[in-house]
């Protein structure tokens, strides 16, 4: 990870679990394009006690390489036919992304299966329980395609938001996937409601901040829940600027205990105008 480039296995044909001893860290300053392939075969896990993989551009001790990490166009990783589990964002310096946390360059994921990943359990503003991501170069999308957030009975992923994806400000393209089975912890919602920690909303997504967007295509998001808002996805944009997209996709029994937006099961959101929803059930 340190020196970038492409990362392949080499571990034989049949399946390998590699258990990380230390977050594996992407370095601004090498290689600008990282791919990390598992080749089908290879599961890396965090051992229940660490984040798997970590990129920041505003990290100084990961290098900084340009006078506005929060935007510029590398590092750009890509992460692919791979399976990352039992990550963990509890007690780390930046919460949230138990198994993969970026914050500016580019991010794409690809045929990955992210399962029993989790991070801090409540809070009003941590979420990611396998992925948070908090800016890309330029506000351009993150590009989450043939990938598995959970996926059956106790391979869920959980936070105290956003249970697979989380996000302040940055827009995600979700194409072709299959989010199941993932729960946040948190109870109280954003700002916390007095006498309770926060947290509680997005089951599988959670998209906060003013202008971003939310497309979903092709994927089947089920069976997850909220204690608060959005069972299934919960979209706040502050400005009413950011839009929700859904297109042949199928949404079913996400259940928000607390709140939800009408006509919309399993959805709380606040954007321009209506959620743009086509070819897809909600039920």
């Amino acid at each position: 990870m340190a020196q970038g480039g492409v990362i392949t296995f080499s571990c034989g044909p049949e399946p390998m679990v590699i258990v990380l001893e230390e977050t594996a860290k992407v370095r601004n300053d090498a290689d600008p394009d990282i791919v990390i392939d598992g080749g089908g075969l290879v599961t890396l896990s965090g051992g229940s006690q660490r984040r798997i993989l970590y990129m920041n551009t505003c990290d100084q001790a990961q290098v900084w390489t340009t006078a506005h990490c929060q935007n510029q166009d590398h590092p750009r990783l890509t992460v692919q036919n791979i399976n990352l589990i039992e990550g963990n964002a509890g007690g780390a310096d930046i919460g949230g992304g138990g198994a993969l946390f970026v914050r500016g360059g580019r991010v794409k994921i690809i045929n990955t299966t992210f399962a029993r990943n989790r991070c801090e359990a409540t809070g009003p503003d941590v979420g990611g329980g396998a992925v948070r991501v908090l800016s890309q170069f330029n506000d351009l999308p993150v590009y989450v395609t043939s990938s598995t957030f959970g996926g059956a009975v106790g391979q869920g992923n959980t936070c105290s938001n956003g249970a697979g994806l989380s996000s302040i400000g940055v827009s995600y393209t979700v194409l072709n996937s299959r989010f199941s089975h993932n729960n946040v912890t948190g109870w109280g919602a954003n700002p916390a409601r007095s006498g309770t920690p926060g947290g509680g909303s997005g089951g599988a997504i959670y998209n906060d901040g003013n202008s971003f967007t939310l497309t979903i295509a092709g994927t089947i998001i089920e069976d997850n829940h909220a204690a608060e808002g959005g069972g299934a996805i919960f979209f706040v944009s502050n400005n009413r600027t950011g839009t929700l997209v859904i297109d042949s996709s199928i949404l079913r029994r996400n259940p928000s205990d607390g709140f939800e937006t009408q006509d919309l099961p399993g959805i709380f959101y606040l954007g321009s105008g209506e959620a743009q929803v086509s070819n897809s059930s909600l039920s």
